[in-house]
Parts: C-alpha cells; sequence; structure tokens
C-alpha cells in the first residue's frame, strides 16, 4: 500500500513538473515602433506687432526591439529644424543604444538619452509643449554619445552614473573632453520624489553643473520645483548661469489637465565686465494652459506664454498656442 501511494506521489509530481514546463511562457524576441508628431499653430504679441505661424516642429521616428528578456536596441530618428542653414526640417539620430536589464540594474551603452533632467522631464510631462529648465536653456543635451547605470537599491534610493562625450546628438565628433554625472534619486513615500544631479565636463575652466529637483504628486495634482545652477558654460571661465523652475498639473477630469509653469533663467556679470555675459537670453517665462486628450494617442494644449526679459531695453513677449501631440 504505501509503495503504490509513494508510486503515486512520484507520477504526480513528475506529471506536475512537466506541466508547469510546458506552460512556462517561452521568451520571444520582438519589438514595437516609436513615431511621436509635435506641432503647433500660435500668434506671438510684442511692441505693438503681431506674427502667426503653422509649425511642424519635431518628429520622432525609431523602432525598439527585445532581444531577450535582459537585452534591448533602441534607434530613434529626430527630424527637426537644424537652426542653421537654409534647411528647415533634417533628420538627425537621436538615440542608437543597446540597453541591458537585470532586476534593479539598468545599463545603457551607445547614443543614449542622459540622465540629468529625465527625472525632471517626466514629471513636467509636457515635453511636446516645452523642454524643461536644462533642456531648453541649454544646460545640458538630451541625448550623448556614452554609457549609463542606473542602480535601484530599494523603493526609496536609487543612483545613475554615466559617462558622456559631452557633445550632444547632434555633434558626434569626439574631442579631449568627457562629461561625467551622478544622480541620486530619493522616493521617500509614494507621493515625494527627490533628486540630486551633478555633472563635470573639462579640466581648467571646468564646466559644473549642480541640479536639485523635489516633485510631490497625487492622483489628482503635481507640483514641483527644481534650482540649476551651471559654472563655466562650455568651459569659458567665469561664464555661470542659473535659476529656478516651478510647475504644477490638475487633472480637472481623465481627459483634462490644467498646468502653470514659471522659469526665471538670470547670469552673473563676469569680472571686467559691465553687464550679464547671457543678458540676450535671460528672462522669466510663464506659462499657463490646458491639455485635452481626446483620444489615446492624441494631445491638444491651448496656452499661454509670456516671457519677460532680463534686458530692460527688449519687449515683454506674449504668444497663444495650440500645441498638438500625435503618438502612434
Amino acid at each position: 500500500m504505501k509503495k503504490t501511494l509513494l508510486t503515486t506521489l512520484v507520477v504526480l509530481c513528475i506529471t506536475l513538473i512537466a506541466m508547469s514546463q510546458e506552460t512556462k511562457e517561452v521568451f520571444k524576441p520582438h519589438g514595437k515602433p516609436i513615431i511621436r508628431v509635435f506641432s503647433n499653430a500660435h500668434t506671438t504679441f510684442a511692441d505693438g506687432e503681431s506674427k502667426s505661424a503653422f509649425e511642424l516642429t519635431r518628429v520622432y521616428l525609431g523602432y525598439e526591439h527585445f532581444f531577450s528578456e535582459n537585452f534591448s536596441g533602441t534607434v530613434v530618428y529626430d527630424v527637426g529644424n537644424p537652426g542653421t542653414g537654409k534647411l528647415q526640417m533634417t533628420a538627425f539620430v537621436k538615440n542608437a543604444f543597446l540597453n541591458y536589464k537585470y532586476e534593479n540594474l539598468s545599463v545603457d551603452f551607445g547614443l543614449i538619452p542622459t540622465t540629468q533632467f529625465k527625472v525632471q522631464e517626466n514629471f513636467w510631462g509636457y515635453r511636446y509643449m516645452e523642454k524643461v529648465f536644462q533642456d531648453a536653456y541649454d544646460f545640458a543635451s538630451s541625448a550623448d554619445l556614452g554609457t549609463s547605470i542606473t542602480y535601484k537599491f530599494n523603493s526609496i534610493l536609487s543612483a545613475d552614473v554615466a559617462l558622456y562625450n559631452g557633445e550632444g546628438y547632434k555633434k558626434l565628433q569626439s574631442d579631449d573632453f568627457l562629461k561625467s554625472a551622478i544622480g541620486l534619486t530619493i522616493t521617500p513615500v509614494k507621493q515625494i520624489i527627490l533628486r540630486g544631479m551633478v555633472d563635470f565636463m573639462g579640466k581648467d575652466s571646468a564646466q559644473i553643473t549642480y541640479a536639485g529637483f523635489a516633485g510631490f504628486k497625487t492622483n489628482k495634482i503635481s507640483i514641483a520645483a527644481e534650482y540649476n545652477y551651471q559654472k563655466n558654460h562650455l568651459m569659458i571661465d567665469g561664464r555661470d548661469f542659473f535659476g529656478p523652475s516651478f510647475y504644477a498639473t490638475y487633472a480637472a477630469t481623465k481627459q483634462v489637465k490644467i498646468f502653470a509653469r514659471f522659469d526665471d533663467l538670470q547670469s552673473n556679470t563676469p569680472s571686467g565686465k559691465t553687464e550679464n555675459w547671457n543678458l540676450t537670453n535671460d528672462g522669466k517665462l510663464i506659462m499657463a494652459g490646458f491639455e485635452y486628450s481626446p483620444v489615446s494617442g492624441i494631445k491638444l494644449t491651448p496656452n499661454y506664454r509670456g516671457w519677460n526679459p532680463a534686458n530692460e531695453s527688449a519687449p515683454f513677449v506674449s504668444t497663444l498656442m495650440l500645441n498638438c501631440e500625435i503618438k502612434f
């Protein structure tokens, strides 16, 4: 009787093991396209004059492929205004990198998204409409050649270190300098996120950036403040610029979000000079509007922007905008 019972249990165990192996899902390599379109219509008022335009500001075209449970690769083309020459739209390789993930570790290598303001950008949530402070005022590029490592120690603390070429994704040539960055992200409770970051590039007159961020988010509201300081911009001694940024969002419904933002970009007066070195670009930005998402993948955002230049001889600039993001 005992032998029969033992034999039955052994057969049952073997059967269960076989069934579990048969039902275990086998990883299949797969991928997905990346398509995002940014456009707007706007009217700008300054010094008694107005100017209106429709713009296609940016198109992201790419593909993300998952080779295994741990390895994936991403390629993204950024089609936008090059800012120089006669061409209105030019395609750049924005990202081309390999990612490795294992438990709490993530490693990127190649032309990668930079880590300096990724937390702020995700919290802000309106990249299609306006960049975050560091990106908007050229403190750092959103992508660069290099490698980054992120490790999540627990539910509260994560850290990231990175080493970049320092030229951004539009200038891939090498030089004598690399940019290193380190950041800490703390989430003491679910609703609060804190972030500190420093990056360093150069030798004599080294460019050093310091950034601090604090955000509070619930299902209905999000409020954030950040402060950024860059010493020796572009490794030019005595050229510092800095400033705070504040932004908030209220989710009125599932389809409507109301937001506001304030930036204050400032620069120092170098020794021997009589005015701020970045005076023509310094100023205060005021933004307010609402985002309407009629269906998943489409966002329409009417908003107002006011720019108050630090140069007192320059006029106040008001802009009424309708931004649109299409995400496939």
